[in-house]
């Protein structure tokens, strides 16, 4: 079944992470996806176990120091209407395939750069990682607890919802311009965006520039985790008060909202029974309590299961493509069928994506 984006067409040199993730979306979605990776270059993930390479075969390996191998993506990226790339600025234009030159060969295509620091600034020739980038936009400073060292939420920020998801959006809003664009898509910039209503709280007077001390940050005894009998933990987000009331009444809490040993009770309740005592007891109500579930629990949980959030694929659970359109998305198998294998086909002859785009536009 045909994706949204059927009919777009995307170049992916083959990066880490962000990069990917944003080529993943997309070929989700419907796009047709062709990936390069470069010759003599490992898979840091097992190719059959990376969920990022979803969605495209792994059509060409070339040697991006081969001048013929260059030809080759030009030539592929004439017949796109993006690019992906994500090495350090200045890499693609001494391998001689900057934005300069391929929008020359095709003014419309949108080419997408997804870097940590940017494409100019004192850090942008520097190396990072998703650490470095939150840590710089003010993001990582309040992740953890009050009084404790910052903690990074895994590489989530950073490389994902602030990189591949960010250039995700890009490539499809300039595609829509209808115009070549050149898209600088920074890790530091997107972790930034993410934070805005951090950014307004604090404008507001309404966040303390510290960790563990606000309202969404586990500062607040009604928006925490806790841990119950079983040592398994739930998650508390009884922010508005007919929410807090709900969570008191089951609880048997004597605190109110705000009282100084709201913490100390809402914890010694939890700690009276197991995680799945509570989950019995609170599912479905409006105490706004779920259960912390590892990774191996999630896709079994009964509404994960019922929505499909994750799908078995490969002999292993993946997320399923998201968000949902009322015109179904192809499956991962779907994917990586005959789209893919015409996109495979086209790509063994060096003017056969050309000759494809141009038939299109006759069209």
């Amino acid at each position: 079944m045909a994706g949204v984006l059927e009919g777009i067409r995307i170049v992916e040199l083959a990066g880490l992470a962000p990069a990917p993730f944003a080529a993943m979306m997309l070929a989700d979605h419907g796009a047709d996806v062709i990936r390069i990776e470069r010759a003599g270059h490992p898979h840091p993930i097992p190719p059959d176990k990376d969920i990022l390479r979803r969605g495209r075969a792994e059509i060409l390996t070339l040697d991006l120091k081969d001048p013929a191998d260059v030809a080759r993506v030009r030539e592929l990226a004439r017949g796109a209407h993006g690019l992906i790339e994500g090495f350090r600025p200045g890499v693609m234009e001494r391998l001689g395939l900057g934005p300069d030159l391929l929008l020359q060969d095709n003014p419309r295509l949108v080419y997408g750069r997804m870097t940590g620091w940017g494409q100019e600034g004192p850090l942008s020739a520097s190396a990072g990682h998703d650490i470095n980038y939150i840590a710089l936009a003010g993001n990582l400073h309040g992740y953890g607890k009050a009084g404790e060292k910052p903690v990074p939420p895994v590489n989530a920020v950073g490389d994902f919802g602030g990189g591949g998801m960010l250039l995700a959006f890009g490539m499809l809003a300039g595609i829509l311009s209808g115009n070549g664009q050149v898209i600088d898509c920074a890790m530091v910039d997107g972790a930034a965006l993410i934070a805005a209503q951090t950014w307004s709280l604090l404008a507001a007077s309404m966040w303390k520039d510290e960790r563990g001390a606000n309202l969404l940050d586990g500062g607040a005894p009604f928006y925490d985790s806790y841990e119950c009998a079983d040592g398994k933990w739930v998650a508390v987000g009884a922010l508005e008060p007919h929410f807090f009331g709900v969570l008191k009444e089951k609880l048997g809490l004597a605190s109110s909202q705000f009282d100084p040993g709201l913490r100390d009770e809402i914890a010694a309740a939890f700690r009276h029974h197991p995680r799945d005592h509570w989950c019995a007891l609170l599912d479905g109500t409006d105490a706004c309590v779920a259960p912390i579930l590892s990774m191996a629990e999630a896709p079994l949980h009964p509404h994960m299961a019922a929505r499909r959030t994750f799908v078995e694929e490969g002999g292993f659970f993946q997320p399923a493509p998201a968000p949902r359109f009322s015109t179904p998305v192809r499956s991962c198998e779907e994917r990586s069928d005959e789209a893919i294998q015409t996109a495979l086909e086209e790509a063994q002859s060096p003017t056969g994506l050309l000759r494809s785009a141009r038939n299109d536009e006759k069209n």
